[in-house]
């Protein structure tokens, strides 16, 4: 019996020039101040066309909706004003990790994403 070779993790597929541009897109639109709408239109325009892409959009879009929802719940509890900033500087911090990662090509996910749309 010839003994098998560990299995090796499975790596994404190589995206494109443009699809490249499409990923790093819908990560770093928090930056730009449009975070929700960009990640959609590009999940929503490219889910068909590139798996690649719609999975970085949705992981975009997961992330950018979760972290609007901590914001209103923050915003609404008067501790939980003091953390909005913290929140922010979170979320752009993990934007740029995601855009870095995303881009050699890793699938990253976000950290306490709630996963509404899959």
């Amino acid at each position: 019996m010839i003994p098998s070779a560990p299995p090796q993790p499975l790596q994404p597929p190589r995206a494109d020039e443009n699809d490249n541009l499409w990923i790093l897109f819908s990560h770093l639109s928090l930056l730009l101040g449009i975070g929700i709408v960009v990640p959609l239109i590009v999940y929503l325009v490219k889910k068909d066309e590139s798996p690649e892409v719609a999975y970085h959009a949705r992981e975009a879009l997961n992330f950018h909706i979760s972290i609007t929802i901590y914001s209103l719940i923050c915003a609404v509890t008067c501790v939980g004003i003091v953390l909005i900033p913290v929140i922010g500087i979170a979320a752009m911090v993990f934007s740029i990790i995601a855009a870095v990662r995303a881009s050699d090509p890793v699938r990253y996910r976000y950290p306490l994403t709630i996963r509404l749309i899959d």
